[in-house]
């Protein structure tokens, strides 16, 4: 947006702030009327009306999140989605004011707008972070007030948040640490005249192709050897460590016994005999007895 289309942006906003002060206020009795007709007739008028009413709460909570670096108009867009989703849910008939009905509705909406704006990182996805988001700022500003800095024990601080809070010690110092810092392009260069740019130095964690290439004839190796050892084992005994050891939920020594006419410690003997002679089978086509574990 241009300098232009931006002071054209905030002068409708300021315009429109303006207008909503203007609206009168309403006494209980016709607020009431007026939430009635719109939820029963469907009266556009009366619907009108009521939220017309209430757009300077909409205004008041929005002021309060300006600094989030946010545009006020787009505050106060979502801010107006939320009290109008007040209006289609209240019900008269609970005798509650409808700006305290409307006030949960309003912040929820410009909540969930910050959070979904204020960074190109997805944060605030439980209930915990956003607590902390939009708390922690606030509270690290009255404890400094409260204390000077010299005073306080490394951490205190986030002791204090944290049990102010109810979150865990943990959560307080990543989100303090997430606030600290502002998104940045991995494409901006470094320093001012660089070529390079962040994303060059970024190292790649994944196996390059030389060490995939040997894992996976390792591991096909491993299993021609297993295959050859499971041969060399009577019927009963490959049964047990196939259904022991090779499958992912394995058998119990109970169930197994039941199915070979055994008991369960005849079971443990025999797979203990078979394992053993896998591992003497493995042993004689390797040179570094240690491979016998990730082979086996």
């Amino acid at each position: 947006m241009g300098y232009a289309d931006q002071g054209l942006a905030e002068q409708a906003t300021r315009g429109f702030i303006k207008t909503t002060m203007k609206a009168p206020l309403l006494t209980r009795e016709h607020e009431l009327d007026l939430a009635r007709r719109w939820r029963d007739d469907e009266d556009e008028a009366a619907l009108h009306e009521l939220v017309q009413a209430y757009m300077r709460l909409v205004v008041s909570l929005a002021v309060k999140f300006r600094n989030y670096g946010l545009p006020m108009s787009d505050l106060i867009q979502e801010g107006n989605i939320g009290l109008m989703q007040a209006a289609a849910r209240f019900e008269p008939e609970r005798e509650v004011r409808f700006s305290t009905y409307a006030v949960w509705w309003i912040r929820s909406a410009i909540q969930d707008y910050v959070l979904r704006n204020w960074s190109i990182v997805r944060i605030g996805t439980t209930a915990t972070q956003k607590s902390l988001f939009f708390n922690l700022r606030r509270l690290q500003a009255r404890i400094g007030v409260a204390s000077a800095p010299q005073d306080r024990r490394p951490g205190e601080a986030d002791d204090t948040i944290a049990e102010q809070l109810r979150v865990g010690v943990h959560d307080v110092e990543k989100m303090r640490l997430r606030l600290s810092g502002s998104d940045q392009s991995l494409n901006a260069t470094v320093g001012e005249d660089g070529d390079e740019e962040w994303q060059e130095f970024l190292a790649d964690e994944r196996p390059n192709p030389e060490e995939t290439t040997t894992v996976l004839r390792a591991g096909n190796t491993r299993t021609e050897w297993l295959a050859e050892a499971l041969m060399e084992l009577s019927p009963r005994e490959r049964t047990i460590i196939e259904c022991r050891r090779l499958t992912e939920e394995g058998a119990t020594l109970e169930a197994l016994g039941r199915q070979l006419g055994v008991s369960k410690e005849r079971v443990r003997q025999i797979e203990s005999r078979a394992l053993g002679k896998l591992r003497d089978c493995i042993s004689r086509r390797i040179d570094d007895p240690s491979d016998l574990y990730s082979a086996v």
